[in-house]
């Protein structure tokens, strides 16, 4: 029997599909180029410049078709795949050995808040891990915040903040019978 302290099990954000590079990823994905309707001039309805990707491990869907770019949307998509991914899948997380990632750290601003934007490199695997978190607490905010070493106001001021982290913690908490965050 090991006498050696349990050492921290790191979280596997969005169950590794999260860190694998652009290229590993789409390789995991359907892609679907198709023309766009809309305004946006000749070349617009003529090329084929918008993008569907569907993930196949997971059978996330997501469509990017703003740009007359074919290669901007497809960045886009993959964007888009990869937030589909951290708020729809979900690792376990060991409440007792959980330490905070050095990536969720790295966003902690001094006064407690998450300063992470959309266009972060990080912005789909800080929600990934804060809702792994989240899951572990069974969806109860103070201890998700008190595991995260950040207050609760804080916490919900994350979640308010991205509109679509906000609804899917609302969907989880309805879906568990709980109340709906303020």
């Amino acid at each position: 029997m090991s006498t050696e302290p349990k050492s921290a099990q790191p979280t596997i954000a969005g169950g590794g599909y999260l860190a694998l590079d652009d290229p590993r990823l789409l390789a995991q994905c359907d892609v679907d180029c198709y023309r766009a309707s809309g305004p946006g001039g000749q070349k617009r309805n003529k090329t084929s410049s918008a993008v569907r990707l569907r993930h196949r491990p997971t059978g996330l869907l997501v469509t990017a078709s703003e740009d007359r770019s074919q290669h901007v949307n497809k960045s886009r998509a993959l964007r888009r795949i990869r937030v589909a991914i951290a708020l729809q899948v979900r690792c376990p997380v060991d409440r007792d050995s959980y330490v905070r990632s050095e990536s969720l750290s790295s966003y902690i601003a001094p006064d407690g808040s998450i300063k992470v934007g959309r266009h972060d490199q990080c912005f789909a695997t800080v929600i990934s891990e804060v809702l792994d978190v989240l899951s572990a607490c069974e969806l109860r905010v103070r201890d998700t915040a008190k595991l995260l070493g950040i207050s609760t106001a804080r916490l919900i001021a994350f979640f308010r903040k991205h509109r679509k982290v906000w609804q899917r913690v609302h969907d989880l908490r309805t879906a568990q019978g709980l109340k709906p965050l303020k």
